[in-house]
């Protein structure tokens, strides 16, 4: 037993350092005064002050915040209802649609990414944000829905039953018990495709267009001529927001948690 915890502990350091060692050598080298991220050359805010003087950096993370909103967003509604209504087809028919709804996970994205091209310039749409929106969703789709068809089936059927047995129609049914019922699935699924549309290169080189650039494009075009310790000051300034962020959505899920436990003790 103890050879078998100490071998369980050794490895999740190894994982634990894999993933860990990398982030924080990125947030110690923003911060050397040195070009170069092999020597120390001392304490220095110098590559912060670059950065934000840079406004190609800035231009390129406004357009992929952007386009990570309104992807996830679209992807919540076309996932969502597609849950909602799959959840009534019978198999195999369900079965079957369902198999084809997730094939964007699947598929390799560099065969996505050109089907898209191939696609877009059939109809002859320009590149730019429009296409990049357009293939985004279609990717983020999947994970929204399911999410959303997970939650729907874990649900109890009797509380539809019960408001259609009062005169609720269908449609009334589902905004006033299942779509309640349903967000959290959809916000995690919101947040899961902003983090692969924000996160995408492969399919983004594709169907981006000259004037429309994303941060990974961005960063990515950058390895050519050489990566400066600019980068490393945006990738720390990401991943504070993102703790940030993180921090701040469990304490609120906390507090959500705290007073449903003190409402169901009140009902008690």
């Amino acid at each position: 037993m103890k050879k078998s915890r100490r071998f369980s502990n050794g490895y999740l350091f190894v994982i634990l350092a894999l993933m860990y060692v990398p982030i924080v050598l990125v947030i110690v080298y923003s911060f050397n005064a040195s070009r170069l991220s092999s020597v120390w050359d001392g304490f220095s805010l110098r590559w912060y002050e670059e950065l934000f003087r840079d406004r190609s950096m800035f231009q390129a993370l406004r357009n992929s915040v952007v386009l990570g909103l309104l992807s996830s967003f679209a992807a919540a509604i076309i996932g969502t209802l597609a849950a909602a209504g799959m959840s009534r087809v019978l198999p195999p028919g369900a079965k079957v649609m369902e198999y084809l709804s997730i094939l964007p996970i699947m598929v390799p994205e560099i065969i996505l990414g050109m089907v898209f091209l191939t696609f877009f310039s059939l109809l002859a749409l320009p590149f730019g944000m429009v296409t990049l929106v357009i293939a985004h969703t279609a990717i983020c789709v999947p994970y929204t829905y399911l999410l959303v068809k997970a939650r729907i089936v874990g649900m109890e059927k009797s509380y539809v039953e019960a408001a259609k047995d009062l005169g609720a129609s269908e449609t009334r049914a589902f905004y006033d018990i299942t779509l309640p019922l349903v967000v959290p699935a959809i916000v995690s699924g919101m947040l899961i495709s902003f983090a692969m549309s924000f996160d995408d290169v492969i399919i983004s080189v594709f169907v981006t267009g000259v004037h429309t650039n994303t941060l990974p494009i961005k960063i990515y075009s950058q390895i050519k001529t050489g990566v400066t310790p600019k980068t490393n000051a945006l990738c720390t300034l990401l991943f504070a927001a993102t703790v940030v962020l993180g921090t701040c959505s469990a304490l609120v899920a906390r507090s959500l948690n705290r007073d449903q436990g003190m409402k169901k003790e009140r009902t008690n």
